[in-house]
């Protein structure tokens, strides 16, 4: 039996398990930074797989992370891992959102090195609950509040799993070296960035992303393009509150710089060299009708075609902020919570993952994706990866969703994590011979 068909054969007979995985996933969705039980289970996986694994501090640049929660917010997640069967040791090992886990599969014989990546956390959505979504109806939706797999990265780590239990029974028949990279914190752009800089992809020659998306089981966009680069950041304003009738000279307004900078940025001019995007999402400001505001808190994105459009506008509209800040005598403090380089997947990765695709004659329709029009930290990997002289390819596999990403009846067809498991699979297995 060739090795193609070993791995059809293993994707098929590890439905039932991936199935049950995705569930008990989505029953626990944890957020950016605090999946701690989901990380747990990806160790313990790897390691009874033959991996050899590295977490926490290991694959984490904390200098790099983005968008942390507080840290009672943190420690409460911990707590309520272990409660819902996670290792304790291993919890207490990934404390400060040291949730990232490398699995490495080194098979001992000359050949390239292939990264996968899988992302783990889930929305801050509240999940619908009535009959007519299948994980209610079915009894696998979200036990906890405000929290909910709404993208897919239930399937993603469960896929991710797969794929290295596939290959793990296949070790003996493979050259070079695999390496599995479970993301946390994709939600905001925040995760990927800490991963990249630790430097967990430096050394692959291939690297391949893969994302569930609206279009039918048996879709695969192969060729995707057009990421564009984000920032996110908040904007604090601090100014002097006063009485507003009685002494409105001794204050100094936060909340008018605030305004005044929310509206002015959306002046910043267009960039030759591609689009542009700014959004102001939060504006929160004053504390009574009589007082004059002493903060503001804001909270914007931009974005780029390019990581160079992207940095432009970020620039500009820092600057534009620090001037309305100097106008009404007040100061002004930035944090930057996430951001994503832009992205483009590798011609000749492309080209060979469709030709792989045609030969296993899973998928029924092939295509392009042009502009995607959004952004992923999966583009930090890619960058890191081309910057190194290696290829990077993002792909969409169709999940027949029930709904779009994001949203509270977010569900998928569970089939497509056969056909991503034998994709990545036999692309990886191709792609370590060189």
């Amino acid at each position: 039996m060739d090795i193609g068909q070993k791995i059809k054969d293993m994707a098929e007979h590890l439905y039932p398990e991936m199935v049950k995985r995705r569930r008990d996933l989505h029953r626990h969705p944890e957020a950016g930074w605090t999946e701690f039980r989901t990380a747990s289970m990806v160790i313990q996986e790897l390691e009874s797989l033959g991996y050899e694994v590295h977490f926490g501090w290991e694959v984490i640049d904390g200098s790099q992370q983005m968008g942390l929660p507080a840290k009672d917010v943190m420690d409460a997640c911990m707590e309520r891992a272990v409660e819902e069967g996670a290792d304790k040791k291993l919890v207490a090992a990934m404390a400060g959102g040291r949730t990232g886990v490398v699995g490495i599969l080194r098979t001992g014989r000359p050949g390239k090195t292939v990264a996968l990546r899988f992302d783990m956390d889930c929305n801050e959505v509240e999940e619908a609950k009535d009959e007519k979504h299948r994980p209610y109806r079915e009894g696998f939706f979200s036990l906890h509040p405000g929290c909910m797999h709404a993208c897919g990265h239930d399937g993603h780590t469960t896929a991710g799993l797969a794929v290295a239990k596939i290959l793990a029974g296949l070790k003996d028949e493979l050259v070079g070296t695999v390496k599995f990279i479970f993301q946390p914190a994709e939600e905001g752009v925040r995760g990927a960035r800490a991963m990249a800089a630790k430097g967990v992809v430096d050394d692959a020659d291939y690297l391949l992303g893969a994302h569930l998306m609206m279009p039918p089981v048996g879709f695969l966009g192969y060729d995707v393009r057009g990421f564009l680069a984000t920032t996110k950041f908040d904007a604090d304003f601090t100014g002097v509150p006063a009485h507003a009738g009685g002494m409105p000279e001794c204050g100094k307004n936060a909340l008018l710089a605030a305004a005044n900078a929310a509206i002015n940025i959306q002046g910043i001019t267009r960039h030759s060299k591609g689009v542009t995007r700014i959004n102001v999402g939060v504006l929160n400001a004053g504390t009574g009708r009589n007082v004059i505001p002493a903060h503001a808190h804001m909270e914007v994105e931009t974005r780029g075609a390019t990581t160079e459009v992207n940095d432009f506008v970020q620039k500009r509209a820092e600057e534009i902020l620090k001037g309305a800040a100097m106008m009404y005598d007040v100061k002004v403090q930035f944090i930057q919570t996430g951001g994503a380089a832009s992205g483009n997947n590798s011609p000749e990765l492309s080209a060979h993952v469709r030709k792989t695709a045609e030969r296993l004659g899973i998928f029924n329709r092939l295509e392009e994706v042009h502009d995607i029009g959004g952004s992923e930290d999966c583009s930090y990997f890619m960058e890191r990866v081309q910057k190194h002289g290696g290829q990077a390819a993002y792909l969409i596999i169709g999940g027949s969703l029930a709904a779009v990403n994001h949203n509270n009846y977010f569900d998928f067809d569970e089939r497509a994590l056969v056909l991503e498991a034998q994709l990545l699979s036999t692309v990886a297995c191709e792609l370590v011979k060189g």
